[in-house]
């Protein structure tokens, strides 16, 4: 039996990133005045895998005979994948020492994860997204509990295994009954089981394709399936809430737009997807939005923000345009800088008192313009950034999500979607406003930053600032991804 060729080029992004895994989990054991190199290694192989990520982009290929796609939308959200990864490691170099919890395992970890990620975007068969899910999702779990001697901590991960278990169900189900509707895992081929193609149409393709959507719903936080996600996103270590925040949701978007573009982006009958689309996605925004406003935690208050903007996105899928996955892609973007530059701030913060869960209350952030100026002025900066305030990433990404919306002409989705904006204005201003005119109730501590966390944080501002004032080459670069 003549075995296919592989093209281990195409491959090049995931095992740069594999590799990095293992070689981080062998710097592990360095002696302690070499503790920084599992970090850096981290960041040497993201780095090498953003350079396979460039010398792919205008080569597209079907790699493994045909189960991973190669093209400008998966090189697109693998470049989110490696920025988000980049920053997290930065912002865990720094946070994870002071935890006591400076373990290369966590690098190794979180590369594995990013790897996952990569594997999801760029399927184009059913076994391999299931796999990619899998690769992600695993070290997730032990991520959220890290810093093992929390019981927060411990709970998040918990919590965040038993969502996962969920999910996992209803994707796997719902594959299992795409396959017997169709006979086939390869995505493309599938889109011949629908109307419209040479095969005849089975009501299990509409249960599948229900029960698969449901699944990956689970990881977008979209409402009613968020369930637990504040919960973890509070309770897991602040490095890890960001990536989580950035990169999961990120991998969640990617894979949705692949199956719906690959099998069921323009069929008359299952198209039905766009109005439920449409209704979860003000849902979701609406709920984000009006619970965040309650919220005195300011990790839980982000976690409610991160669900309000899974609802925008879900305003530019159900756009079912070119414009829309550019949008998606451009507005994601954006937000990883937003997020995780705030939880930078949010971890300087934290460690100013004895305890996280008064470190990451709103009164924390009471003065921290006199304080720390410099850290207040880049949450300022996020802040602004996420209400979508204009010459920010934030106000860009939401313009071009709310103009596919008029151009696919859902005028009543973009409207609610402004709204919204503006009620999101109300949570994020108010942290504003303990930073510079609240003075704080007892004296804190002072605000160290270290080198790795103030990197990570300068980059944040720039990328957001970048974004704003001048989107025009990564939107030239995100563009054309169909």
């Amino acid at each position: 039996m003549t075995m296919p060729a592989v093209d281990w080029g195409a491959l090049s992004p995931f095992l740069w990133l594999c590799a990095g895994g293992l070689l981080t989990t062998l710097l592990s054991v360095a002696p302690r005045p070499l503790k920084s190199l599992p970090g850096l290694g981290a960041l040497l192989s993201v780095a090498l895998a953003g350079r396979a990520v460039w010398s792919l982009w205008d080569q597209p290929r079907i790699a493994l005979g045909g189960m991973v796609a190669v093209d400008r939308m998966a090189l697109g959200f693998d470049v989110v994948f490696l920025a988000t990864a980049a920053l997290a490691i930065l912002l865990s170099m720094s946070a994870l020492r002071r935890d006591g919890a400076d373990h290369g395992e966590f690098y190794s970890l979180l590369l594995f994860a990013t790897a996952g990620m990569t594997m999801m975007a760029g399927s184009a068969n059913l076994l391999v997204l299931f796999l990619g899910l899998e690769i992600l999702s695993l070290p997730l779990y032990i991520m959220s509990a890290f810093t093992r001697t929390r019981e927060r901590a411990l709970e998040a991960s918990i919590k965040y295994f038993l969502m996962g278990a969920f999910s996992t169900g209803f994707t796997l189900y719902g594959m299992a009954l795409l396959y017997g509707a169709t006979n086939t895992l390869d995505l493309r081929r599938m889109a011949a089981a629908v109307p419209g193609g040479t095969g005849e149409f089975h009501g299990l393709l509409y249960a599948g394709f229900g029960l698969t959507l449901i699944g990956f719903l689970f990881k977008i936080a979209a409402v009613p399936f968020h369930f637990w996600l504040p919960d973890v996103y509070q309770g897991a270590p602040t490095p890890v809430t960001g990536f989580m925040i950035a990169g999961t949701k990120a991998a969640a978007f990617a894979t949705v737009l692949r199956v719906l573009t690959s099998a069921f982006w323009m069929d008359p009958q299952i198209v039905q997807w766009v109005p439920l689309l449409s209704v979860l996605a003000v849902l979701t925004m609406t709920l984000g939005n009006v619970v965040a406003l309650a919220q005195n935690n300011i990790k839980r208050m982000l976690a409610y923000s991160s669900i309000a903007h899974a609802g925008y996105l879900l305003v530019a899928v159900a756009c079912r345009s070119e414009a829309g996955v550019s949008s998606v892609l451009f507005y994601l973007a954006s937000y990883l800088f937003m997020n995780i530059g705030a939880f930078v701030v949010v971890h300087l913060v934290e460690h100013t008192r004895e305890g996280d869960e008064v470190g990451e209350l709103l009164q924390a952030y009471a003065g921290l313009g006199k304080r720390a100026p410099l850290a207040a002025a880049a949450m300022a900066v996020f802040m602004f950034a996420l209400t979508g305030m204009p010459l920010t990433g934030g106000f860009v990404g939401k313009f071009f999500i709310f103009r596919a919306a008029l151009d696919a002409k859902l005028y009543a989705l973009a409207i609610l979607g402004v709204l919204n904006s503006v009620v999101s204005a109300a949570y994020y201003l108010r942290v504003i406003v303990y930073m510079y005119f609240r003075e704080p109730a007892t004296e804190p501590g002072p605000i160290r930053s270290p080198l790795p966390a103030t990197l990570a944080l300068a980059l944040s501002v720039v990328g957001v600032f970048f974004l704003g004032l001048n989107p025009g080459p990564i939107a030239a670069l995100f563009a054309r991804l169909m």
